[in-house]
């Protein structure tokens, strides 16, 4: 019997091979067109862009010349513009051919509708193709009815399509990996993704780049890609769960299903650090999208604070230990809904005596003194929101500058300058008017005198339009003073707090905490700020974000629809929050209609016996679900003193170093990673990572934590477990963090006694294997 089974999948497995084979040639023939056409398109456009070039190089100085250039030079630019683009176009279709030429899909669905005799075949990859005819031999992940692949098990299911659901029979679901055009595996499941694929696809090591792997969406991962009715997803994953991947191909399946109304630049990813950027950067183009736009809060914040050294997280994270209960309740509350909430109430019942104007400065003279400033604000109706009041004042000044650059024409210093214009300048001046246009000389030379008195005063038009005759700083200062302060807060210690303020503008500078309160007070005074092309934003690691950044960049974005990922358990530096507790607050601080939590509870990145320990150190780690990947046992090393632990890492360096490709020294932060990398970058040509850094590379790398967020390494050590570097709970999340970064190896390095974080039920429970080292 069982040798009679084996020949039908023998017989099966040759079927299938053929169609693999048809299906291969088929896209052959289909790269080779494509490639003609890109061939005939790079042509095309290098000659266009030549001729561009020919002609932007040559100097016209007759003024008819110049403008009938100029519509000339426009018409090639856009010429250039959409040849290039349809270039880029075949490019991406070559790219995504060649992709499915290798593995052109991962799976299989039987299905037969009501009422039809016969079932149909669907075979699923990572983008659609279909023969001449439009018969589609290859289904895009992302359609409709390849749900029924991830969600559905054998029997009766239901898919939403654009006209509803549908409804049909799954009478078989068969899974593939196919490498080079040939089947390696091939079996037939009632699962999302049988555990054997899973094995394949996660027992592999490491790379530079995450890898795209659609082929392995477990079914409640399939719920965050394709949930297209939320208007806040908060997904809440344990370490190593696959939210990152889940997010990303939730970008990718968002621009397939609004293809029509949705492009990538109108989606940003906000993430951890520029690493975790590179990482997951090749994702999205091997999925055939385009990459969504991708900062780091700290640049963003960087950005809208030009000027100012702002602290980054990763800064307030190497001082975080030092803080003082009534410091850590002062940052709470900035933090907090309620201190946001509190700064637009201020807002809103600012008077025109208890705004800080600020005189707007020309060749060091005062040019709009804010006493005139305030007084035309003051103008406008009271009952009018300050914020319409600000621009109506706004729209004043420059309707006076330009009253003023027309008195400023008839001065003796703009005739002076207009007899010194060479002919050159002169028509230059006069770009995109033909002398036939002025009723006469005066009113040729008044166009002139405007341009030139324009661009002198331009400096000035600039301060207008930047705000800068608002003084946000004394603003926030202000409303600090004037702020009700909860009662867990002392008066001097919030004076403090103000007067540090105070100093660090002095020298340019800014805690994080005031970031986003300072930010929120001078947009929402000054009417701008607000980025209303973006229909999508996503953050990573929202654990990291107090709800003050997320309602500021709420205000930021205000047409989007958000998705925020993170791990309750990765907090670093803090206490651990519930993701109910995230979802009230955030429900709470948005006011929003349609908010879904969707957690992910199984954790794939690690083997079994890290995943198991790394569950045993957290009080609810029995909620945890470990994937049933085989590895080598977690180990602890207890070292005798500083030397000796080093001699003990290098050792274990050397020991991994030969198994896998990449190992990483993770630390609890950069003073500590300077002083590892120092002591073994001589023996074990390490690597040290800082925040600038924006790639990967392979081997013996030595970073701090929050530098590693999001990211997975083959083997990890853990640097200094010890009680003293690890005394409480307050760290429980960062060292949960440095465990589930590891994915076939960990190592714990502890100076003396082990942190008790760290159990002996722990220890006992996961099997950890101990050594203890002689002095």
């Amino acid at each position: 019997m069982d040798e009679w089974r084996h020949l039908l999948e023998n017989d099966e497995q040759q079927k299938e091979q053929q169609r693999v084979d048809l299906v291969v040639s088929k896209i052959d023939n289909k790269i080779s067109t494509t490639e003609r056409e890109y061939d005939s398109a790079h042509s095309e456009t290098k000659k266009v862009q030549q001729n561009y070039a020919d002609n932007t190089s040559v100097n016209y100085f007759e003024v008819d010349d110049r403008i009938e250039t100029s519509a000339e030079l426009q018409q090639q630019r856009g010429l250039v513009s959409r040849l290039t683009e349809n270039e880029s176009i075949l490019k991406n279709q070559l790219d995504t051919l060649k992709d499915l030429k290798k593995s052109p899909y991962f799976g299989r669905i039987d299905i037969q509708d009501d009422g039809e005799p016969d079932t149909e075949q669907l075979y699923i990859g990572i983008a659609s193709f279909e023969n001449a005819d439009g018969e589609f031999l290859v289904y895009d992940w992302r359609a409709p009815i390849s749900s029924v692949y991830y969600n559905g098990t054998l029997g009766k299911v239901a898919y939403e399509t654009p006209m509803g659901k549908q409804e049909t029979t799954l009478k078989k679901k068969r899974q593939f990996q196919i490498v080079d055009g040939k089947i390696r595996n091939m079996f037939d499941t009632n699962e999302t993704v049988g555990d054997e694929m899973l094995q394949s696809a996660l027992g592999a090591q490491n790379d530079d780049y995450m890898q795209n792997i659609v082929a392995t969406i477990q079914h409640e991962q399939n719920d965050i890609i394709r949930d297209t009715k939320s208007n806040l997803l908060v997904v809440q994953g344990v370490a190593g769960s696959g939210k990152t991947s889940a997010i990303l191909q939730r970008i990718a399946f968002l621009l397939y299903h609004s293809r029509d109304t949705l492009e990538a630049d109108q989606i940003i990813l906000f993430s951890p650090n520029k690493l975790f950027s590179h990482y997951i950067s090749e994702v999205l183009p091997s999925l055939g999208e385009r990459n969504m736009r991708q900062v780091t809060f700290d640049e963003f914040i960087d950005n809208r604070l030009k000027g100012l050294n702002v602290q980054s997280l990763f800064e307030r994270y190497e001082t975080d230990g030092k803080l003082t209960n009534q410091q850590r309740f002062v940052r709470s509350f900035k933090e907090s809904a309620k201190f946001m909430d509190e700064a637009k109430e201020y807002c809103d019942n600012l008077a025109a005596s208890d705004i800080y104007f600020s005189d707007i400065i020309f060749n060091e003279a005062v040019f709009f003194s804010k006493r005139e400033i305030r007084s035309i604000f003051n103008s406008f109706p009271k009952a009018a929101k300050v914020s319409d009041r600000y621009l109506q004042t706004k729209n004043e000044l420059i309707k006076r500058l330009k009253r003023r650059i027309n008195r400023e024409t008839q001065e003796d210093w703009v005739n002076d300058e207009i007899d010194q214009l060479s002919d050159e300048k002169y028509h230059d001046l006069l770009a995109g008017k033909t002398l036939g246009e002025f009723q006469n000389e005066d009113a040729e030379r008044f166009f002139i005198a405007q341009k030139i008195v324009t661009d002198r005063l331009r400096v000035v038009y600039d301060a207008i339009f930047n705000d800068n005759f608002l003084d946000a700083y004394m603003q926030y200062a202000d409303f600090l003073g004037k702020v009700d302060l909860p009662q867990n807060i002392d008066q001097p210690q919030w004076q403090q707090a103000i007067n540090e303020f105070n100093s660090s503008i002095e020298f340019h500078s800014i805690k994080l905490d005031d970031c986003a309160p300072l930010l929120y007070m001078r947009d929402y005074i000054c009417n701008t700020g607000q980025n209303n092309t973006m229909k999508y934003l996503f953050v990573d690691e929202m654990q990291d974000y107090s709800v003050a950044q997320l309602k500021y960049l709420r205000y930021a974005f205000p047409q989007t629809k958000w998705t925020l990922l993170g791990d309750s358990e990765q907090a670093l530096f803090k206490d651990v929050e519930q993701p109910e507790e995230i979802l009230r607050k955030l429900n709470s601080a948005f006011k929003v209609r349609h908010s879904r939590l969707i957690s992910l509870m199984r954790s794939y990145r690690s083997t079994f016996p890290i995943t198991t320990f790394a569950k045993s150190i957290l009080p609810n780690g029995a909620d945890i679900e470990a994937f049933n990947r085989e590895g080598s046992i977690p180990e602890l090393i207890l070292s005798t003193g500083f030397k000796d632990g080093i001699n003990q890492l290098i050792k274990a360096i050397t020991g991994q170093r030969n198994k896998y490709g990449t190992v990483a020294v993770l630390t609890k932060n950069m003073r500590e990673a300077k002083q590892v990398y120092e002591q073994i970058h001589s023996q074990t040509d390490a690597t040290l990572l800082k925040d600038a850094d924006r790639t990967l590379p392979k081997g013996v790398l030595v970073l701090p934590i929050y530098l590693a967020k999001g990211l997975e390494f083959d083997s990890v050590i853990a640097w200094d477990t010890s009680e003293k570097n690890y005394p409480d709970a307050s760290l429980l999340g960062t060292l949960y963090t440095i465990i589930t970064r590891a994915m076939h190896h960990l190592t714990l390095i502890s100076i003396d006694s082990v942190t008790p974080l760290i159990s002996d039920e722990s220890l006992h429970n996961s099997q950890i294997k101990i050594e203890r080292t002689i002095s």
